[in-house]
């Protein structure tokens, strides 16, 4: 009885910290810690949490795991597995929904939260448009392909097709390399150029395509790959 009290009172002293001051002082383990009282109860749940950053390697490791694979952790059920992933998809809806309708250049930061959030822990390629007005608002962001990205599986005419369904007048492109590192490659150059054509038969103009690594990212226009001037691979 003594055990289970001393448990109810820590954990009550971590919500009184975090409603208090957020997050502000906690240690990661701490975070996951707090975390997990909502989704295991009557146990003691800091070895778990200190286990969980230690074999994520961090918050952002654990928080890039599937559903399947915390789940196969000794002591993550169901629900704490569906809780961790949630939390991610949540900051993810959070985050998009603060760059629509806002002006690409003025939430150029909040637009590459987004993508950093949802693109630079992904195991697999993503390719995305973020489509804009005439006033450069965001419209929307579709996702057009999950794969590895080549020029045969990125459409131009689904591209065009997603364009004129949000009445779109321009477009930035986004995909992510698994690998971590945003050097674009030449086939990313290629499918530019393709797009970039594509576009212009529609008079739809492409601001940038963006590639997401895991802690930086990559502009093919500040690279000069897009514009009158673009340069191309020889």
């Amino acid at each position: 009885m003594t055990d289970n009290n001393e448990n109810s009172g820590h954990r009550a002293r971590l919500r009184e910290r975090f409603l208090k001051s957020g997050l502000e002082g906690f240690h990661d383990y701490e975070v996951v810690e707090l975390l997990l009282t909502f989704a295991i109860p009557r146990r003691d749940v800091k070895p778990l949490a200190k286990k969980l950053i230690k074999d994520y390697k961090g918050l952002r490791g654990l928080l890039d795991a599937t559903p399947e694979e915390l789940s196969a952790t000794d002591g993550i059920g169901a629900n704490a597995a569906v809780l961790i992933a949630l939390i991610k998809e949540m900051a993810g809806a959070y985050l998009k929904e603060r760059i629509e309708k806002k002006h690409v250049v003025s939430s150029a930061k909040d637009l590459l939260d987004y993508l950093n959030m949802t693109l630079s822990g992904e195991k697999v390629e993503k390719f995305l448009a973020v489509y804009l007005n005439s006033k450069n608002e965001i419209l929307g962001v579709e996702t057009l392909h999950e794969g590895t990205i080549n020029q045969t599986v990125v459409y131009p005419r689904k591209v065009i097709e997603k364009a004129f369904k949000h009445n779109a007048r321009s477009v930035v492109f986004v995909h992510n390399h698994p690998s971590g590192d945003p050097t674009p490659s030449k086939t990313d150059r290629l499918l530019t150029d393709e797009l970039v054509e594509a576009a212009r038969t529609v008079d739809i103009k492409v601001h940038d395509h963006i590639i997401i690594g895991k802690t930086r990212h990559t502009s093919l226009r500040d690279l000069g790959w897009l514009g009158e001037g673009r340069r191309r691979e020889r």
